[in-house]
């Protein structure tokens, strides 16, 4: 007869089992080794509650009572197994079996007993319940780092060159990141794609946002102020009425906005959206010379000046009800309504008397307007550099796209933006906010007869300077075809970090850059699958095809989080109408229908150290590498296209802006599959699509071997290069480049050259080890400071970069200079 014993799970349950015999019963554990070490009761329903939850999860019926029966073979497997002496002697107390073992024991269970899928679904779950405890523990180090470190000495604290970690604000904003971070990963991601980004097989960029809001949005400025103005939560500030009010209010504007959003903030047409502002202050200057000029003319009369306002007052009715007003190149009507309205009211003056006084007044308007519009602009350059968001940890991340619009008031105010920039900050600095885009385009600006080509020229010698503005090109194919001149809208327009958003799949109707952007984005690591792959193509794109449905699909889990946030959620963004469709909703209606005009992006990086697992030589070395490089973007580019159909989202493909990330893939890769040179044997990743930084080659042929990508990469793309020496003292192959760029149809592109500052004494431009200012050396008192840019957007001295960009800056080559027969 088979002898039984009674096992008991809980208070209310017991289970009677085949008992193997009295030794085993006797070996039964009550105690087991945790992880950290400690002992505690041994509890069988700790495994009833796992093995059940596998069995819920893969479908079994009756899962409770299968889960009991496994926990009783367990329990008898662990009865069976030998005793263990603690202190590894013979007849000491036998030692408690550790969690991994019992695990172990499970796991092997389930397969004995025909539950496949139930065992792997065990399987997860311990992979799960090891990845929560390995985050716990790293987000307590990162903590750590963060309380005690300084950002010089924390490479986590300098992912975002944009955020002072040593502040208390900046401190308390990585907490919070840090914390989110963990969060999101441990409670609100599929476990397949936190693990794939734990790992490093993707990035999913702002992670610590992931539940909260969107990327970017390019504001549309003339909208917002046309509305009446607009409330940033506090009141509502009116619709300006002069240049210097239109200078703040966007500064205004982008601040706000940019604490509803965790990414950057975009003017799309800066210059048409400021000269509105011009008109206004001209119009007011020059009713204000008018009565200077009145006065100043008839001042024997020892008239009041009350009867020059008066007299103005009766022209400005005139002009109202003839509908002119004061214009910067006057109309024949406006002047000759203002003569014969001056004639009128002021009989006494003569006609070369009128003809001075209206004379006066126009060039006293527009010198006054100049005057204004610089202030302006230099208050704008300084606001932005200056005024923080996102509880005072952070400089707004500001772009600015202009260029184009020939008006005398648009031209003014690129005129003087411009001049403010060269002249720098207060002490000399170079300005780093906003990002500057001068749009280059053939009719406009581009060639010497074109009506804006002076402020080309102005651009070219300010970014040779300051390293901005940089160009986008308006004719490169992809961005002309959606073009309409008669739609301001559809105009190109850069995110200052290369975003581009023009097609719209969801409304082609409103395929425009106004009041849209990109809601999220995710990184593959190319060399990653390539090492995967050991080199096979056909199974590099295998994986390729996995790793896209992954972060496809990815994408889509994170949309369904945004779609569902409500207008209160976004105050300004949504509350004032900046996004596209938003106008009419109400503070509680859903925002999921509008998102849709968005971009959801998945963005690569590496693809030349790819091309060096695959073929041995990169896409600068190898025609062959390049025909490779291009097939991979252009299947990507297909997946993105694809996705976008089935969908109905604009789903886009991004060259990734790797500040923080290129570092980050390198070092989990090297750990991985060790150093291999040409691949893991850098701190970084070569940005996106790029000829790696430390190949030498001429400008043209890098411009020429990288044009092609911009093409397929729809959600963002630049190129640029690294030029030698002073720029400023050959302005003219500094154009030839810019040129050339706009000859291979590059869509965004800028030029890298040494901005050097000397604190000291001001002395801005290349300083080698002694400044030609004032010949002190470097080592002298106060180092230099040296500004470079990060990834071709971001500027600044390199005690902000992290450590993967600072060793990225220090290989960069210089490439050569197209000469004139290039061009």
């Amino acid at each position: 007869m088979t002898s039984h014993r009674t096992v008991v799970l809980d208070r209310r349950t017991t289970i009677s089992s085949p008992r193997r015999s009295a030794d085993s019963v006797a070996a039964t554990p009550t105690e087991v080794r945790k992880r950290d070490g400690r002992i505690v009761p041994f509890d069988l329903t700790r495994i009833v509650a796992a093995v059940q939850r596998c069995f819920t999860a893969t479908g079994i019926t009756d899962a409770t009572v299968r889960a009991h029966r496994i926990a009783i073979i367990v329990a008898d497997q662990l009865a069976a197994a030998p005793a263990v002496p603690s202190d590894g002697q013979n007849g000491a107390p036998p030692a408690p079996p550790d969690v991994e073992s019992v695990q172990d024991i499970v796991e092997a269970t389930l397969m004995a007993q025909g539950y496949r899928d139930a065992a792997k679904a065990y399987i997860l779950f311990r992979q799960e319940r090891t990845r929560a405890r390995e985050l716990d523990t790293r987000l307590m180090r990162t903590f750590g780092e963060i309380t005690d470190l300084s950002a010089a000495d924390s490479d986590g604290q300098r992912e975002n060159a944009n955020i002072d970690a040593d502040t208390a604000m900046g401190a308390m904003l990585k907490y919070g990141s840090e914390g989110a971070k963990h969060f999101n990963l441990l409670r609100v991601l599929d476990p397949t794609h936190a693990r794939a980004h734990t790992d490093g097989d993707i990035h999913i960029h702002d992670l610590d946002f992931l539940t909260l809001t969107t990327t970017c949005c390019q504001i549309d400025l003339r909208k917002l102020f046309a509305n009446g103005g607009f409330s940033t939560g506090h009141g509502v500030l009116r619709t300006p009425r002069s240049i210097a009010s239109y200078a703040a209010l966007a500064c205004i504007a982008i601040q706000s906005n940019q604490n509803d959003q965790h990414g950057g903030q975009s003017i799309p047409d800066f210059d048409r959206a400021m000269a509105d502002g011009v008109r206004l202050t001209y119009a007011r200057a020059y009713t204000d010379n008018l009565i200077r000029a009145l006065t100043g003319r008839c001042a024997a009369e020892s008239q009041d000046r009350s009867r020059w306002e008066s007299v103005v007052a009766a022209v400005q009715e005139r002009w109202q009800a003839e509908g002119v007003r004061p214009q910067w190149e006057p109309t024949v009507v406006q002047s000759a309504i203002t003569r014969e309205a001056l004639a009128r009211e002021v009989p006494e003056l003569s006609v070369p008397d009128i003809d001075a006084v209206v004379t006066f007044a126009h060039a006293e308007a527009r010198r006054d307007t100049e005057r204004a519009t610089y202030q302006a602009m230099e208050a704008l350059i300084h606001n932005l550099n200056t005024m923080n968001s996102r509880a005072g940890a952070q400089t707004p991340f500001s772009s600015i796209n202009y260029g184009t619009d020939t008006s005398p008031e648009a031209r003014l105010v690129v005129q003087q933006l411009l001049l403010a920039t060269e002249s720098g900050l207060g002490n000399g600095e170079t300005p780093i906010f906003p990002i500057q885009i001068f749009r280059v385009q053939r009719g406009v600006n581009l060639d010497e007869d074109d009506p804006n080509h002076d402020l080309f020229r102005l651009a070219c010698r300010v970014s040779a300077q300051r390293l901005f503005p940089n160009f986008s090109f308006q004719d490169a194919p992809f961005n002309a075809e959606g073009y309409d001149p008669n739609r301001p809208e559809t105009e190109i327009a850069y995110m200052g970090c290369r975003t581009r958003v023009l097609g719209n799949i969801h409304d082609p109707k409103q395929a425009v850059v106004n009041g849209r952007g990109n809601l999220s984005f995710t990184s593959v690591d190319l060399p990653r699958l390539a090492l995967r792959a050991d080199g096979d193509v056909d199974t590099f794109f295998a994986l390729l095809d996995e790793m896209t449905d992954l972060v496809i699909a990815q994408l889509l889990e994170r949309f369904e989080i945004q779609r569902h946030k409500r207008v209160r959620n976004f105050p300004f963004l949504m509350g004032q109408g900046v996004w596209l469709g938003s106008d009419g909703l109400s503070p509680d209606d859903e925002i999921g229908e509008i998102l849709k005009h968005g971009t959801l992006s998945l963005g690569f990086i590496g693809l030349a150290e790819t091309l060096t697992v695959l073929t041995g030589h990169h896409h600068g070395q190898d025609p062959a590498a390049q025909e490779l490089g291009l097939r991979i973007v252009r299947h990507l580019r297909d997946r993105m296209d694809a996705a976008a159909v089935e969908h109905q989202l604009n789903f886009s493909l991004l060259a990734t802006p790797a500040e923080g990330l290129s570092g980050r893939f390198v070092r989990l890769d090297r750990a991985r599959f060790g150093t291999i040179p040409g691949v893991t044997d850098k701190a970084y990743y070569t940005n996106g699509f790029h000829v790696p930084v430390g190949y030498t080659l001429p400008a043209a042929t890098k411009i020429s071997v990288e044009a092609p990508y911009h093409a397929l990469t729809n959600a963002g793309h630049i190129t640029y290069v690294e030029v030698d020496g002073d720029p400023t003292r050959n302005p003219a192959a500094f154009e030839r480049i810019v040129r050339h760029m706009a000859d291979s149809g590059i869509g965004y592109g800028s030029i890298n050259h040494p901005v050097d500052r000397d604190p000291i004494c001001g002395y801005t431009g290349v300083i080698d080890d002694t400044c030609p200012g004032c010949g002190r050396q470097d080592a002298d008192q106060v180092p230099f400071e040296r500004i470079r840019r990060i990834t071709g957007y971001l500027v600044g001295t390199l005690d902000r970069f992290n450590d993967a960009k600072r060793a990225e800056v220090e290989d960069r080559v210089k490439h050569g200079i197209p000469d004139a027969a290039q061009s």
